[in-house]
């Protein structure tokens, strides 16, 4: 099975290797210095997609980064599973598709809030960002933000999701996006 991260480069510097090398051992169990393999050369924002198995690095692929601009959500429920960010998405992928005529899909298992198609997600509620306790990937700015006591984790229902005051999306990429505006269907 292949697994993949996506790691954020901008200014010839990749960002968070900590982090991503964590997951990477959390998955693989390999012991990796991404600082030796990851050498971005471009002044540019650009996205390192580096694709790697249980035994080794398989590909390092560099590409430009345009980040979505995610206003609507739809509500998906699913039973599904993504523990470790694998190559294959097509269970993500299935599940983005019912998306209609929204921009993106926030999934909902067990009555409880756990991701986005591409993102971990906050609420703030009451008066403090929270994140899934138990979101489908612990993503790699969901676990700095944690370590970070920017974010904590709560179990979210739809209510809370519904009331609350704003939300923001999380990835490696985008770091932490507080939305100015959002609709939920």
């Amino acid at each position: 099975m292949n697994f993949f991260e996506t790691i954020k480069c901008d200014k010839n510097k990749a960002f968070n290797l900590k982090y991503h090398e964590q997951r990477i051992f959390n998955t693989t169990k390999l012991k990796i210095n991404l600082k030796d393999i990851i050498k971005p050369n471009s002044n540019k924002l650009i996205k390192c997609k580096l694709i790697y198995n249980k035994e080794k690095i398989l590909n390092i692929q560099y590409d430009n980064y345009i980040q979505k601009n995610i206003k609507t959500f739809k509500l998906i429920h699913s039973n599904i599973s993504y523990k470790h960010k694998k190559l294959n998405r097509k269970n993500i992928d299935n599940l983005y598709v019912k998306k209609e005529n929204c921009d993106e899909i926030i999934i909902i298992k067990n009555n409880l809030i756990t991701d986005t198609s591409i993102a971990n997600i906050a609420i703030f509620y009451n008066n403090k960002w929270i994140t899934p306790k138990t979101p489908l990937l612990n993503g790699t700015t969901r676990m700095r933000l944690l370590e970070e006591e920017a974010i904590y984790e709560q179990d979210i229902n739809i209510d809370m999701l519904l009331n609350a005051k704003n939300i923001a999306l999380l990835n490696a990429m985008i770091g932490f996006c507080e939305l100015d505006e959002f609709h939920i269907s």
